[in-house]
């Protein structure tokens, strides 16, 4: 009989597997026609605009899609329109943030009226910079003894 494989050449369970295909396809459907202020703040996410770091349009993680996700820094930005005030909606919001967070990610909200604000941007901008390492420290160098005259 053979043994079970696992790692990373084998697919995942069928049940995870068809989940994603789902949130992918949908999360395609949701790239194609985003709203105008997810398209505003886009343009200035895109291209490594911020912090030089890649942000990524709807993108899947777990059973959610997040409006930008920055892999290196693990934050979420969430654009919020009128519809996130509803109680229903503040419970489902609450409880995919707690979700989210539980596994190390940030989730930053906002509403769509502020998606393009500088303080919006400067928020952004501070938690990147706060949630990536520090560089290392460069190893004390010794001059080089070559060419010396003594």
């Amino acid at each position: 009989m053979p043994k079970a494989f696992s790692g990373r050449g084998m697919p995942p369970p069928k049940t995870a597997s068809r989940r994603t295909q789902l949130n992918r396809g949908f999360a395609k459907a949701l790239r194609a026609c985003p709203t105008d202020s997810e398209q505003k703040l886009w343009r200035l996410l895109r291209r490594k605009q911020i912090a030089a770091m890649r942000f990524r349009p709807q993108q899947p993680i777990g059973p959610y899609i997040v409006d930008f996700f920055c892999p290196a820094a693990k934050l979420i930005v969430e654009l919020d329109g009128d519809q996130h005030g509803a109680d229903k909606n503040v419970a489902y919001d609450t409880a995919r943030t707690r979700w989210l967070e539980a596994r190390g990610y940030k989730v930053l909200r906002f509403t769509n009226s502020d998606a393009v604000k500088a303080d919006t941007l400067d928020a952004i901008w501070r938690e990147v910079e706060g949630r990536l390492p520090l560089p290392e420290r460069p190893a004390a160098v010794r001059p080089s003894l070559k060419g010396r005259v003594e």
